[in-house]
């Protein structure tokens, strides 16, 4: 017993020490690429998953290449049968929106909940652009905040070519909000606005969701844990900085956030809303910021805000005063 007991004790102990001198551990982690669920899933053929859909690559920078499905609008079901990429890139200028859907951690595009969401998306009428980013799914490369946020800008850059005039909406989930707003930085210092914003169950920083993450709470009475924890976040350049990015973009915002969310607490979200609106007074723009709560008892958590089912209509009426 005795043993057993020093054992774990020398566990404990040790993870923080092998935290520090290996910090890319804590990178995979929050990235958590390598766990590509659902297994036994062909990506290049997505009809199997959503229909009308097509699965294409684009070469973000030298050496990567990133995994995308397109799928179109209900409107255009019936047309697209026996359609090729070349068919589905010309569509896009049909001047339907384009969301570009960026997902958070683990797994791949062909996660359940963000096919659902991308079915109700396409349902309403809007292309939907699916991204796994790099070493995400079958894209190639190494996942960095850096390079995350470049796949983005980059697809989000050529679908704005590809679509002529159409709406283009960079909706962010999780992880994916911070690539999002990260993105929208990028396009502002490039003299461009996103034409539109929708992040679902975001967070302040990234940091601290990993300081309230059940495994991290194990150590944080631990002294020095915590400055360990943002010295090696700050080692991997992992900020995904979203209190920060919102207090600069003049961008039309939509937040999603749930009450009873487990991964990403709603106080953070509800603190998004606050400094977009702050940063709106503060840049004297009239921009549409709304932000919609969903009631802890409908038990949607983190990843369940598709079963809305106004959702569509929610997102309707985002958009739709854009173009008016």
């Amino acid at each position: 017993m005795k043993r057993a007991v020093s054992f774990l004790i020398t566990v404990y102990i040790t993870v923080p020490l092998v935290l520090d001198q290996f910090p890319w551990i804590l990178g995979y982690a929050i990235f958590s690429h390598l766990l590509r669920f659902p297994f036994f899933v062909d990506l290049g053929r997505p009809e199997i998953v959503v229909s009308h859909t097509c699965n294409f690559y684009l070469n973000t920078e030298e050496g990567v290449s990133v995994g995308i499905w397109h799928t179109l609008p209900a409107s255009q079901w019936e047309e697209a049968a026996g359609r090729g990429p070349e068919w589905y890139r010309e569509a896009l200028g049909d001047g339907h929106p384009v969301i570009i859907y960026l997902h958070g951690n683990v797994g791949t595009r062909a996660i359940n909940h963000r096919v659902q969401l991308v079915k109700i998306l396409s349902a309403a009428g809007y292309h939907v652009l699916s991204l796994d980013y790099r070493g995400f799914g079958d894209s190639s490369g190494e996942p960095s905040e850096a390079g995350l946020t470049s796949d983005a800008l980059y697809l989000y850059q050529w679908v704005k070519k590809q679509s002529r005039q159409s709406l283009v909406c960079l909706w962010g989930h999780s992880l994916g909000s911070g690539v999002a707003t990260n993105a929208a930085v990028k396009l502002k210092e490039q003299g461009s606005d996103v034409d539109a914003l929708v992040l679902e169950a975001p967070y302040t920083r990234i940091g601290e969701v990993v300081a309230i993450h059940p495994l991290t709470k194990m150590y944080m009475f631990l002294p020095g844990f915590e400055r360990l924890l943002w010295k090696i976040l700050e080692r991997n350049n992992i900020v995904f900085a979203n209190d920060k990015n919102l207090q600069t973009l003049t961008s039309p915002l939509l937040i999603l956030h749930s009450e009873d969310d487990d991964v990403v607490p709603y106080h953070m979200g509800l603190k998004l809303y606050q400094i977009s609106l702050q940063a709106q007074k503060k840049h004297n723009t009239d921009v549409q910021v709304e932000m919609i709560s969903y009631a802890a008892n409908r038990r949607f958590s983190h990843s369940n805000i598709y079963l809305d089912p106004n959702l569509s209509n929610v997102v309707r009426g985002f958009l739709q005063k854009l173009r008016q």
